[in-house]
C-alpha cells in the first residue's frame, strides 16, 4: 500500500477514495442479513472519529490488527445515515509509533504554550518548600511526556489528548483569581494544589493513539496517583510533612475541611462542567451540519 499523505477524518467527503492512516478505536464482528461475517470500525485521528466497514475478506483482515492499532486503510467514503463512511477494501498495521497527539483529538490550546503557563505558575509559588515540590513534580522527564498527552478522562470532561493539562491551567488561573478575591486563604498551598491535582492522570491512561483507562487508573482514579506523585516527591525533598498534608487533603478528600479545599473543588467542577458543556454544544452543531 502506497504511502500517500494523510487524509483527515474532518476532510472526507462522499465518493473520495482514501489511502490514510487512522487509530483503531472499535472494532466489532458482525454478520449481514445473509450471514456473510463482516467488521464495523470506528476509526479516528486528532480532528475526529469516522465508522468503517470491511465486507470483501473480512476473516483474513480481521487478524491483521487489533483496537488500539494503527492502520492505514485502501477504500472510498460513502454517505451512510447522512454521515461518511469509509467502506474498507485493505487494511495493514502501520509501523508507526503510537502518538496520543496525533490520532487523538487533541487540547484545544497549543501543548507548548500551556507548559509554558504551567512552569510560570509553578515558579510564582511563594513558599519555597511547595513550589520546589511543585518544580520536582512537573520537571520530571518521563511524567512532562505522559502528562502533555494525558486526558482527564475517556468519555467525561477533557476527554482528548492534552486534556488533563489543559485542564490543569484553567484550574490553576481560577484558583489564582480566588486568592486575590479571598486574601485569607493561604496561597502557596491553593497554587501548589491547583497545579498537582491531575498529575496521576500521567499514570492513569495506556500511553498509545486510543485513549484508555491503565488498570491503576481504573481501581484506583487520578486523584490518589496524583498524590501518590507528591508524597514520592515530597519524601525525596524532605518538604515540611504539614504543608503537604495541605496539598494532599484538597486533592484527595471527599469533603472540603479547609477553605484552600473548598477553592480548589470548586475551580474543579466548574471546569468540567463547561468542558462538557462545550463538547454537547460541538456534537450537536456537528449533527447539524
Amino acid at each position: 500500500m502506497s504511502a500517500e499523505a494523510r487524509t483527515a477524518v474532518r476532510d472526507l467527503v462522499e465518493g473520495q477514495l482514501v489511502d490514510s492512516t487512522f487509530a483503531v478505536i472499535r472494532k466489532d464482528r458482525r454478520r449481514t442479513r445473509t450471514g456473510s461475517p463482516y467488521l464495523a470500525l470506528e476509526l479516528a485521528d486528532k480532528t475526529g472519529r469516522v465508522k468503517a466497514t470491511i465486507f470483501d475478506d473480512a476473516p483474513i483482515l480481521d487478524g491483521r490488527f487489533e483496537v488500539g492499532d494503527v492502520i492505514r486503510v485502501l477504500g472510498s467514503v460513502e454517505e451512510y445515515r447522512g454521515r461518511p463512511q469509509i467502506v474498507v477494501r485493505s487494511v495493514e498495521k502501520a509501523e508507526v509509533a503510537p502518538d496520543a497527539l496525533e490520532f487523538t483529538p487533541g487540547a484545544r490550546r497549543d501543548v507548548d504554550d500551556l507548559e509554558g503557563f504551567l512552569e510560570f505558575l509553578a515558579e510564582d509559588i511563594a513558599d519555597e518548600g511547595l513550589r520546589n515540590l511543585t518544580r520536582a513534580v512537573l520537571n520530571d522527564g518521563p511524567f512532562r511526556t505522559a502528562f502533555r498527552a494525558a486526558p482527564m478522562s475517556v468519555e467525561q470532561h477533557h476527554a482528548y489528548a492534552g486534556g488533563a493539562l489543559q485542564h490543569t491551567v484553567a484550574v490553576a488561573t481560577a484558583c489564582r483569581e480566588l486568592w486575590l478575591l479571598h486574601p485569607r486563604l493561604d496561597e502557596s498551598v491553593v497554587a501548589a494544589a491547583s497545579l498537582l491535582f491531575a498529575v496521576g492522570a500521567a499514570d492513569a491512561f495506556v500511553p498509545g493513539p486510543v485513549l484508555v483507562q491503565s488498570e491503576e487508573g481504573r481501581l484506583l482514579g487520578i486523584p490518589r496517583l496524583s498524590t501518590r506523585r507528591i508524597e514520592q516527591a515530597a519524601d525525596r525533598l524532605g518538604t515540611s510533612r504539614d504543608r503537604v498534608v495541605a496539598v494532599l487533603h484538597c486533592i484527595d478528600a471527599d469533603r472540603a475541611k479547609t477553605p484552600e479545599a473548598a477553592c480548589l473543588h470548586g475551580a474543579v467542577a466548574l471546569d468540567a462542567a463547561v468542558s462538557v458543556a462545550l463538547a454537547q454544544a460541538a456534537g450537536r452543531a456537528g449533527e447539524a451540519q
